[in-house]
């Protein structure tokens, strides 16, 4: 039985990423593994993605580029305000200005950079690098 399935989902795609395999099965689909996956894609680390229909909730099939190094979420999600993400960045991240803080915020589900410029904090999803 599954209790976090974005966690499940980014392990997935960290995982398949390490074992240089071309697609990832995501499953089950939700909305929020969905607004991931198109952060993710934007930033340039998955390709395309599309839906598959299975009668049990969905599943995603990924397309995992070779910019992965590591995607994992953030266990458990700590609240962020929007001066701290400099803190996040160095206990997660390798180095300055090197990969992505996935943040969940009140305008959407962000990079900490894009919530940063915005001026709004919220809840630490993830990582990608």
């Amino acid at each position: 039985m599954q209790h976090d399935t974005l966690s499940d989902a980014l392990s997935t795609i960290n995982n398949a990423a390490r074992n240089e395999q071309e697609t990832a099965i995501i499953e089950p689909a939700t909305k929020l593994t969905k607004k991931v996956l198109i952060q993710l894609q934007q930033l340039g680390y998955i390709g395309v993605f599309e839906l598959v229909e299975d009668g049990k909730g969905g599943k995603f099939k990924v397309e995992v580029l070779e910019t992965v190094n590591e995607c994992k979420p953030v266990k458990p999600n700590f609240s962020v305000q929007n001066d701290e993400y400099v803190k996040w960045e160095k206990r997660y991240l390798p180095a300055q200005d090197f990969g992505h803080l996935l943040v969940t915020t009140s305008h959407g589900i962000k990079t900490h950079k894009e919530a940063q410029q915005e001026g709004v904090g919220g809840i630490l999803l993830g990582y990608v690098y």
